[in-house]
């Protein structure tokens, strides 16, 4: 801030609130998302570097008519795709209050240290995962969180073999084999593939009807793998599968890991808060067993991008994977607990806690318990208003906060049905009026709703559904149906100027 006064900086941030605040008054207004003008594309991507520098006004005039006009669409009521919640209004104020500190999280005496360590806490608390001091870590997101918890399984496989992995690296082991089913996250395989596991030894079990862990099949695999001479090592469990949001059995996975000294992993990146809701929490039983869990408080507590979370049992497994502390680096006031940085791979760190306190602290235990809550009924809802349309098929039961159904053509077979289907998503995120995703599931094309905005209203899931309905009419050539007088706006076109194109037998 060498060239900018005070009083600009204090301007520019005042102006800055205000066009933060019209932003967000106008969310639920505009389309949830739309293509970005061609033009304007262009100026971004091709931006020159600046030979000097501009005034803080011209920036935020900048921001305000070329950035802001062209969001994600995560923050609408009507945002159905992925998992990407809306940020919370608490979180947002505490991002600009951290970045103005701008410190290294990494270890020391300050601050956001210590409120970290409160903070992985709170997330086991509310969770309800044992919790040990320094038996948690804030993360970038749950593919970092899971990268972290399979390098401690790993590193416990090897040392319970009689190897020190971290002097003597993989070779010297037999293959290291972990579980998972079709359904886990694709972060998992990323993590075994950085981790020098190799994919080939991350084998897929087979899931029941409902898309859960089979544990028969999982105590099958972890046999025949013994038997060939390799080496079982890692169960991975899903707290609401990423296709589906199906939650895994943990209580008997948990007593086989037991029994066959496996690590149990849990993938929690958005489901496992769903514990809070009484209403499903019985789904959850088992989950405080694993000796890891790795989270998302930037899903569904809506705590500003980026913050995951990565929790394990056991302190030492974290920091015996990771610590190592130069010269340098050594320093009297860490404590017992040491830095933030002997316990993954980050050395500076940025300061995520503080919009994770906040956000917490803003709604509480009761505040964050009512929204998941709601959001978990508004999809059982959904669910029940798909059941009942006989123009869309659900797919999966509604266990957490996603919605797997699909559009079904009249009289048409299941390859047209899978390539309209597959078309959809597209098809009604280009009108504007909704957004949502799709995905396989058991080889059949879906389109795949997710609740994570306590916002929503059951007249924004009526929306939805319209959409889905007027946008596979379209692509199928036939009338939009008894609903059509809800209409909507004319249905986007292509970068050609056609209409959407049709899904035909021959497309």
């Amino acid at each position: 801030m060498s060239d900018t006064s005070p009083d600009d900086f204090r301007s520019a941030a005042r102006a800055t609130a205000e066009l933060v605040c019209d932003y967000l008054d106008a969310v639920p207004e505009r389309p949830v998302w739309q293509p970005m003008d061609p033009a304007e594309r262009t100026a971004l991507l091709a931006a020159p570097l600046p030979a000097e520098g501009r005034p803080l006004a011209e920036l935020l005039e900048v921001i305000g008519t070329r950035v802001m006009p062209a969001p994600m669409g995560n923050g609408h009521p009507r945002f159905f795709g992925w998992v990407n919640s809306a940020p919370a209004p608490a979180g947002i104020l505490a991002t600009l209050a951290a970045a103005a500190m701008n410190p290294s999280s990494a270890g020391g005496d300050h601050a956001d240290v210590h409120l970290e360590r409160a903070v992985v806490r709170w997330i086991a608390e509310l969770v309800g995962f044992p919790h040990s001091p320094g038996g948690g870590i804030l993360t970038s997101g749950t593919s970092m969180a899971t990268v972290l918890c399979l390098a401690a399984a790993r590193n416990r496989a090897a040392r319970l073999a009689g190897y020190d992995l971290r002097e003597q690296g993989l070779s010297c082991l037999p293959p290291l084999v972990g579980y998972t089913t079709a359904e886990t996250h694709s972060c998992v395989r990323k993590a075994v593939e950085l981790l020098g596991l190799g994919s080939r030894n991350l084998r897929t079990v087979a899931t029941d009807p409902a898309g859960r862990l089979d544990l028969d099949a999982l105590r099958a695999a972890v046999a025949e793998d013994r038997t060939a001479g390799r080496l079982p090592f890692l169960v991975v469990a899903s707290a609401g599968t990423v296709g589906t949001g199906a939650v895994d059995p943990f209580e008997p996975i948990a007593d086989l890991c037991a029994d066959e000294q496996l690590w149990l992993h849990v993938d929690g990146a958005y489901g496992a808060f769903g514990a809070l809701d009484p209403a499903i929490a019985h789904r959850y039983a088992g989950m405080d067993r694993a000796d890891s869990l790795a989270l998302d408080p930037h899903k569904w507590l809506g705590v500003p991008v980026d913050c995951g979370c990565a929790l394990v049992r056991h302190t030492e497994e974290l920091r015996g994977t990771f610590s190592l502390v130069p010269s340098y680096l050594r320093d009297e006031s860490a404590g017992e607990l040491g830095w933030f940085s002997e316990y993954g791979m980050e050395q500076t760190r940025p300061f995520r806690s503080l919009k994770v306190w906040a956000t917490i602290a803003h709604r509480g235990r009761a505040g964050i318990a009512a929204d998941i809550a709601r959001c978990t009924a508004l999809a059982r809802r959904l669910g029940e208003l798909v059941e009942a349309d006989e123009q869309l098929e659900l797919l999966a039961p509604v266990e957490t906060s996603i919605v797997a159904f699909r559009y079904r053509p009249e009289a048409a077979d299941e390859q047209l049905a899978d390539r309209v289907n597959r078309e959809l998503p597209v098809a009604v995120q280009l009108r504007g009026r909704a957004f949502v995703t799709g995905a396989l599931h058991q080889g059949r094309e879906m389109l795949r709703a997710c609740l994570l905005n306590a916002a929503t209203t059951e007249d924004d899931l009526a929306v939805l559904l319209d959409e889905v309905r007027l946008a596979g009419a379209e692509l199928t050539g036939r009338p939009f149906g008894p609903r059509a007088e809800s209409g909507g706006p004319e249905a986007a076109r292509n970068p050609d100027g056609d209409i959407n194109r049709q899904v035909t037998g021959d497309s």
